[in-house]
C-alpha cells in the first residue's frame, strides 16, 4: 500500500488548530451528566453526595456549576435538562454550551443549609486552582477549619501544582489530617510526622485522638509506631507554641514600650528642663488623639479620596493642637510657678480637669470613633501569633519621632539652650541664653511631642475624655525611673517597663503586675534617686 502526502496550504492550519483545541475544551468541561442531573433532581442527601463526588473527582470545571447552585442560578427545563440561568440565556450545566432556543418555564434547585454547607466546602475547595494567590490562600484557610475525606483528592491535585511555600504547608497539613483516618499504618505515620511540622494548637487534638482509649481498653489508635509518632509530634509542636507565645509576649512588651515612649518623652523635657510636674501631660495625648478624629472627620466630608492618609495628615495637626495649648498653658499658669512644685502639681491637675470637661462639652462624653486605614488594618502571622500593623507602624513611628528628638537636641541651636538651661539655668541666663523664650518654646515641644503620642494611641484604642489619665502614671514613672532630662534614661525606662509588664501579666494578673512594677521602682529610686543615668553636668540646681 502506497501512501500519498497531500500539501496542505498554510492558510488552513490555524482554522483547524482553533477547530482542535475548540473540541479538547469541549471535553475538558464535560461534566458527569448523571452526577449534574442528581444535583437538580435528588433529594438532600442525593444532592450531598452529588457535591462531594465532584469534589472527589477534583475537577475543576465543576466549579461554575456548584456556584451557580449555591446562588440559585442552576434549574431544570419541562424536559429535564439541568441548565445554568444565566443574564446572557440559559446554557448546558454538563458542557457549558450555550441552548439555542432558549427552553422556558424553568425550574429552579432549591437547596436547605446542609447542602448549602457541603457546596461552601466544595468551593473552597475549587479555589485552591485559582491563579489569585489571595483567593487560594483563603480558601486554603477555609479548608483548614472544616476538611473532610471528600476533598483528598482534590487537596492531593492542589499541593502537587501549588508554587507558593505557605499555602503548599498549610494544604499539606490539612491532607495530612485527613490521612489520619486511612486504614494504611504507612499512611497514618507520614501523616503524623507531617502534622508534627505545624504550630498550630488545633493540629495537637488531632494527634491526641490517636492517644485516646476505646471503653473496651484499647487505643483508638492500634499501631504502637504511630503512637509514639504522634507523643513526640505533640512535644514538639508545644515548643513551636511556647516559642510563639514568648515571642508575641516580647512583641506586645516592645509594643507597649513604644507607646511609652511617645508619652514620656514630653513629659522628660518638660519635667526635666523646667522642674514642673505637669498633671495636665496626658491631657496633651488626649488633645492630640480628638485632633487626629477631626482630622479623620473633614477629610471624609470633603476629600474622601485621600481618606487612607489622614493618618499622616493628622500628624502636623496633632502636633500643633497639642503644642499650642502647651504654650499657653506655659505662658499663662506654669511661668508664674516655678520653683514651686506643689503649686505646679495642684494648678496643672486642675487644668486637666478643665480640659477633660471641655472635651467633653465639644465632643461628648462618649468615645469617638477612629478608624483604621486600610494598610494599618490586618497584621502579619507568625507562627501561632499575629503582629498587627498598627503596632508594627507605632514601633517604627516611636524610633522616628526618638530620632528626631536626639537630633533637635544634639544638633540644633535650640537643643544647645535646652541642655544649657536644663543644666543650669542661671548660668545659662548669665551667658545671654533667652531662658523665658527657652521655656515655652520646650513646654510647646514636650506637648507636641505628646500630641503625636495621641495620634498614634487613636489607632490602637479608644478615644474618649480620660483617655490621657490612662498614661499620666506610667509616664512619670518612666521619667523618673530612665533619669529627669535623660533621652537614653527614658528609652531604657520606657523598654524595660513594658516588656516586664506584659511577661509579668499572664502570671500574676495585670493590676498585681502594675503595683509590683510600682513598688520594684520605689525601691530603685530608694537606692538611685538620680534614675538609671544621672545629669552630667558642673552644677545641677537641687
Amino acid at each position: 500500500m502506497f501512501f500519498r502526502i497531500v500539501s496542505v496550504p498554510r492558510s488552513w492550519l490555524l482554522p483547524a488548530l482553533l477547530i482542535v483545541v475548540a473540541l479538547h475544551a469541549r471535553a475538558a468541561h464535560a461534566l458527569d451528566a448523571a452526577l449534574v442531573k442528581q444535583l437538580a433532581t435528588g433529594d438532600v442527601a442525593a444532592k450531598v453526595e452529588a457535591v462531594e463526588a465532584l469534589t472527589r473527582a477534583g475537577d475543576p470545571a465543576a466549579l461554575p456549576v456548584l456556584e451557580a447552585l449555591l446562588d440559585g442560578e442552576l434549574a431544570v427545563t419541562p424536559a429535564g435538562q439541568v441548565v445554568i440561568d444565566r443574564k446572557g440565556g440559559p446554557v448546558d450545566a454538563a458542557t457549558m454550551q450555550r441552548l439555542d432556543p432558549a427552553p422556558d418555564n424553568l425550574e429552579s434547585v432549591e437547596i436547605n443549609n446542609r447542602v448549602r454547607g457541603q457546596l461552601q466546602s466544595a468551593m473552597s475547595a475549587f479555589r485552591l486552582f485559582s491563579q489569585d494567590r489571595k483567593v487560594r490562600f483563603d480558601a486554603a484557610k477555609e479548608i483548614q477549619a472544616s476538611a473532610d475525606a471528600s476533598l483528598s483528592t482534590l487537596l492531593e491535585k492542589a499541593v502537587a501544582q501549588e508554587k507558593d511555600p505557605e499555602i503548599k504547608a498549610m494544604l499539606a497539613q490539612t491532607k495530612a489530617g485527613i490521612d489520619l483516618g486511612s486504614s494504611d499504618a504507612k499512611v497514618r505515620l507520614a501523616a503524623v510526622r507531617l502534622l508534627g511540622e505545624s504550630n498550630q494548637a488545633r493540629t495537637k487534638q488531632l494527634l491526641y485522638g490517636l492517644l485516646e482509649k476505646k471503653p473496651d481498653g484499647q487505643f483508638v489508635e492500634p499501631d504502637e509506631q504511630v503512637r509514639e509518632e504522634a507523643q513526640y509530634a505533640i512535644k514538639a509542636i508545644d515548643r513551636r507554641l511556647a516559642l510563639g507565645d514568648y515571642a508575641g509576649r516580647l512583641f506586645s512588651g516592645i509594643s507597649l514600650a513604644s507607646i511609652l515612649l511617645l508619652a514620656a518623652l514630653g513629659l522628660a523635657i518638660t519635667y526635666g528642663l523646667l522642674g514642673v510636674i505637669n498633671m495636665a501631660h496626658g491631657e496633651m495625648i488626649m488633645i492630640g488623639a480628638y485632633a487626629t478624629y477631626v482630622t479623620q472627620q473633614v477629610i471624609k466630608s470633603h476629600w474622601p479620596g485621600l481618606f487612607e492618609w489622614y493618618v499622616v495628615m493628622a500628624l502636623p495637626v496633632a502636633f500643633l493642637a497639642a503644642a499650642l495649648v502647651g504654650m499657653a498653658l506655659e505662658r499663662t499658669v506654669v511661668r508664674w510657678l516655678y520653683g514651686r512644685p506643689l503649686e505646679t502639681l495642684l494648678a496643672t491637675w486642675g487644668i486637666s480637669l478643665f480640659l477633660i470637661q471641655a472635651v467633653r462639652q465639644l465632643f461628648g462624653p462618649q468615645n469617638v470613633e477612629v478608624a483604621n486605614p486600610a494598610w494599618l488594618s490586618g497584621g502579619i502571622e507568625f507562627t501561632n501569633i499575629t503582629l498587627p500593623y498598627n503596632r508594627i507602624a507605632i514601633i517604627v513611628f516611636a524610633l522616628v519621632v526618638l530620632a528626631g528628638m536626639w537630633l533637635a537636641l544634639s544638633r540644633t541651636r535650640l537643643g544647645l539652650f535646652i541642655r544649657g538651661v536644663t543644666q543650669n539655668r542661671t548660668m545659662a541666663s548669665c551667658v545671654g541664653v533667652p531662658t523665658a523664650r527657652v521655656d515655652v518654646v520646650a513646654f510647646g515641644l514636650g506637648s507636641g511631642i505628646a500630641g503625636l503620642a495621641g495620634c498614634a494611641l487613636s489607632q490602637v484604642g479608644n478615644v474618649g475624655p480620660e483617655l490621657g489619665q490612662s498614661y499620666i502614671i506610667d509616664s512619670f514613672m518612666v521619667v523618673v525611673l530612665g533619669g529627669v532630662g535623660q533621652l537614653a534614661g527614658t528609652v531604657y525606662a520606657a523598654l524595660g517597663l513594658g516588656v516586664a509588664s506584659k511577661f509579668l501579666e499572664p502570671y500574676i494578673g495585670a493590676v498585681p503586675t502594675k503595683i509590683l512594677i510600682l513598688v520594684l521602682i520605689i525601691a530603685f529610686i530608694q537606692k538611685r534617686p538620680q534614675g538609671l543615668f544621672a545629669l552630667k553636668g558642673r552644677a545641677v540646681e537641687a
